[in-house]
């Protein structure tokens, strides 16, 4: 860690359930819960259900929202036939950050071995937002959040982060 000061970031989580209402959503609150004690606040949250279309409209609205800067998503990550997430992000996104999703089931494998394969966690950016798309358990948010997710969004994170390239995003 530098000695820089702490710059903190507007975020928004987004849980993809069909089954899970916001009162029992366990891993959107550990998301909220681990990004408030960083420092970060949880400028929206919202539930939408394994809708490709749902899922798409509201992750739009928040890479247009200037006060957002990232959006981290809990769920529908899966290789069932409701589990659309990556395909309602992935169009959106301007850069991939392939890294993200190879590191979490490297980290996922010492915990669930290969049942990590079944993982499509994936993260970006659109429009100057990152974006993470994590499986919807509520220890793969512990994970993702304590173990990449938290040093990236660090601005004092050696030797770079992510939040050093804000101001780059838009670069042509």
């Amino acid at each position: 860690m530098s000695t820089a000061d702490f710059k903190p970031l507007a975020i928004a989580v987004l849980t993809i359930s069909d089954t899970r209402t916001l009162a029992n959503d366990s891993s959107g609150q550990v998301l909220v819960d681990k990004l408030t004690a960083a420092g970060h606040q949880c400028l929206e949250r919202e539930l939408v259900p394994d809708s490709k279309y749902a899922i798409r409209a509201v992750v739009s609205r928040w890479i247009l929202d200037e006060n957002i800067h990232v959006i981290i998503s809990t769920g529908g990550t899966g290789v069932t036939g409701r589990d659309g997430t990556p395909e309602a992000v992935k169009p959106l996104l301007d850069k991939e950050l392939e890294g993200f999703g190879e590191m979490f089931r490297v980290l996922s494998y010492q915990a669930i071995k290969t049942s990590t394969l079944q993982s499509r966690a994936i993260a970006g950016v659109a429009n100057s937002t990152y974006l993470f798309c994590l499986p919807g358990s509520s220890d793969a948010c512990h994970l993702a959040w304590d173990q990449l997710i938290e040093a990236q969004l660090d601005y004092r994170t050696q030797p770079c982060n992510l939040v050093m390239l804000m101001p780059r995003l838009n670069e042509v």
